[in-house]
């Protein structure tokens, strides 16, 4: 991966990792589902009206909404309400790497080399020791809906693969497109599930803090880092790419801890620092490799 490219990620990997806190602040005494829909209504207008529609087949289009959009946080924003902590939120949900590799090699014929393989081991022992530390801190509901949440992501970086297909997409273009799409669903689930005056009550509770969480959520969480995330994965294969959310889940802990004092352990420490170590193995060993192949 390119210099540059790298350094994207990385800045993906920032805007996600402290988008769990956000969230969290979101969700004060508003419907997930409601906070869903506004995120989604606030990333695509105006945009959509100074953006050219992608020439993409619509059924990329929604695949990746239906997936990645509406599927991966509605199941996000209800485990949250029901108390999932952000920072192990944003841990559980990193499960997705793992479930885009098996649907990429299932799917798309996508075999991973060894040294990813190894790394992204590595990095499932962090997260998996971690997990199993942190017994008993999370309701079992809230996990089961995160470990679904991250099934549908994974769905929807196939759809995103997807692009490399059809020529260069402006990826940006592509998302706010895509944005469209959940923003009815979202308001049809809160009024679905939680009723009309729900609906009504988190409309009237959203003060200048959850606001501020929407325009979070819609502009940096979303426009900025979908947009070059989906950029990345046209570029290179899906487990090369999805590998740097492994990151997420250290922001993720360390934000929880310092702006909602969720308790950092020595364990989530430990388990953090496996992580960053799977994710640069593969990196360093395609740095050590590159120069043995230019000698040859």
């Amino acid at each position: 991966m390119r210099a540059r490219d790298l350094l994207l990620a990385l800045l993906v990997v920032a805007l996600w990792g402290v988008n769990f806190v956000v969230i969290k602040v979101g969700l004060r005494g508003v419907s997930p589902f409601v906070l869903g829909g506004l995120r989604f209504l606030l990333a695509s207008f105006p945009a959509v009206l100074l953006l050219p529609r992608p020439r993409v087949p619509w059924r990329i289009t929604l695949g990746f909404a239906a997936a990645s959009f509406l599927g991966q946080f509605s199941l996000l924003f209800w485990a949250m309400k029901v108390g999932m902590p952000s920072g192990l939120a944003s841990l559980v949900l990193q499960s997705q790497v793992f479930f885009t590799a098996i649907l990429a090699a299932l799917f798309l014929g996508e075999r991973p080399r060894r040294v990813q393989i190894a790394g992204t081991v590595l990095a499932a022992c962090g997260l998996g020791y971690i997990g199993l530390r942190s017994a008993g801190a999370f309701p079992l509901a809230g996990f089961a809906l995160t470990l679904a949440a991250a099934l549908a992501w994974a769905a929807g970086n196939l759809a995103s693969r997807a692009l490399s297909r059809h020529g260069p997409v402006n990826g940006l273009a592509f998302v706010v497109w895509a944005g469209l799409w959940p923003i009815v669903p979202f308001f049809a689930l809160a009024w679905a599930f939680e009723g009309g005056e729900a609906v009504t009550a988190s409309l009237r509770a959203l003060g200048p803090s959850s606001w501020a969480a929407v325009a979070y959520l819609a502009w940096a969480a979303t426009l900025t880092g979908y947009g070059l995330w989906n950029r990345l994965l046209a570029r290179y294969p899906a487990a090369q790419v999805t590998r740097f959310t492994l990151l997420v889940p250290v922001v993720g802990l360390f934000s929880g801890a310092i702006f909602l004092g969720e308790r950092l352990t020595g364990d989530q420490l430990l388990g953090s620092g496996l992580v960053v170590a799977g994710l640069a193995l593969p990196i360093l060993a395609g740095q050590v490799a590159r120069p043995t192949g230019a000698a040859r």
